[in-house]
């Protein structure tokens, strides 16, 4: 797998100064956790989800959650679960018969050419081993589960489960919980319910590949729904869980996990109120101007707005529930040249001691301690999404990979 893989190698390297780099499941979860990048959540009741896994993957997509939770009627649970061990044995079909290329392989979690890295939400603990035996020897295109509404009380079954299916199937498989629940929401249990989930995913963390944040359950708890005019940052009671789950499990100091941002709801036209978010400047030559009214018109110029906070306030990658949704968090994932820059200066080998720089871009301060966290996590973003071309900012990746 790699990020921007379905560009042409002519048109990445127009892109980039340093090319995304390719990994497989079986990479360190330290690598696969920067890498989730847009995770395309999908009803696991498609009657043709194979065929969607092959085509997302083909545009893109590196990570997929396969619902069984939310997306799906209480009614329907049991026939989603019968056509995910179909659909497995579809892609696992394809994969042996070189009918799918890639680059998957292996022994590791979700081993297997040509499928992005597969998850399973579920409701109960139980499905977890009962779906690991069902599934069989297609466990081996599984990487793990996404954990719903996840508290201490609630989620440490759910791991020692994981545990237990792990041990059975005998390869690694990992967790995503999802952080959700009123508990965590209301401010007098808020405290408790974190310093709790601290604890449940520390004993795990091997196996706790990122947390995501449920948003939509955030705002269903006080009636709320935010507009495609509005970010989550702009709904404040949801900000400040935000902003806590950041300051409690998202640390730099070796404590922290990878939090990915949070859904955004809007794919089709909506009458709009306020003026459009997205600045003009960017895309102001060629034919970049008709992109700019296609993002406004899809409203997708508040998803760009989003993914930008989303980074500002520590998170990385994001829950999507549209393909349209992909390219654009992918594009503001790529690392800048800029950024690039002033990280490698940050650390080189001589600035140890700590010190002061002014910028290569004459630009800034880089103040070598302080800055050295950011500096460690922006080259493992550039790692697995590539560092633009001096030249080369977002609109034109945005643009390559709406194309491929």
């Amino acid at each position: 797998m790699r990020h921007f893989g379905h560009i042409p190698p002519t048109a990445r390297k127009g892109l980039f100064h340093q090319e995304p780099s390719e990994f497989t499941a079986d990479s360190p979860a330290a690598l696969l956790s920067v890498a989730l990048g847009a995770t395309l959540y999908s009803p696991a009741t498609r009657p043709r989800l194979a065929d969607d896994v092959v085509k997302q993957t083909g545009r893109g997509v590196v990570s997929m959650v396969l619902c069984l939770e939310d997306s799906i009627h209480d009614d329907e649970v049991e026939a989603a679960e019968e056509n995910l061990v179909r659909q497995f044995a579809d892609l696992a079909e394809r994969t042996e018969s070189g009918a799918v290329g890639g680059t998957g392989g292996g022994t590791g979690a979700g081993a297997g050419p040509g499928t992005p890295l597969l998850f399973i939400r579920v409701r109960e603990p139980e499905q977890i081993t009962d779906l690991v035996h069902r599934l069989g020897p297609t466990v081996r295109l599984l990487s793990g589960f996404v954990l719903p509404k996840f508290t201490e009380v609630r989620g440490i079954p759910f791991l020692e489960a994981l545990a237990d299916a792990e041990r059975a199937c005998g390869r690694t498989l990992y967790a995503m919980p999802v952080l959700e629940s009123p508990e965590l929401l209301h401010l007098e249990t808020r405290t408790e319910t974190l310093a709790g989930i601290a604890g449940a995913v520390d004993k795990h963390r091997d196996r706790v590949l990122a947390l995501r944040l449920g948003v939509t359950d955030f705002c269903s708890a006080y009636g709320l729904r935010r507009s495609p005019d509005m970010t989550a940052y702009d709904v404040r009671i949801v900000a400040g869980v935000i902003a806590d789950v950041v300051n409690v499990l998202g640390r730099a100091d070796g404590s922290g996990f990878t939090i990915t941002g949070p859904v955004w709801e809007y794919f089709r036209l909506q009458e709009r109120m306020f003026k459009p978010q997205l600045r003009r400047s960017p895309f102001l030559e060629g034919r970049a101007e008709e992109l700019r009214a296609t993002l406004i018109e899809h409203d997708l110029d508040g998803l760009l707005r989003e993914i930008a906070l989303d980074r500002a306030n520590g998170l990385l990658g994001k829950t999507c529930i549209h393909p349209s949704h992909v390219p654009p968090v992918h594009a503001l994932s790529v690392v800048s040249h800029e950024e690039f820059s002033d990280a490698q200066d940050i650390l080189r080998p001589e600035r140890d001691g700590g010190g002061v720089l002014r910028s290569a871009y004459t630009n800034k301060m880089n103040e070598v301690k302080p800055h050295r966290a950011w500096a460690e996590r922006t080259l493992r973003r550039a790692e697995v999404f590539g560092v633009a071309r001096e030249d080369i900012g977002f609109v034109e990746l945005l643009a390559a990979g709406l194309a491929a």
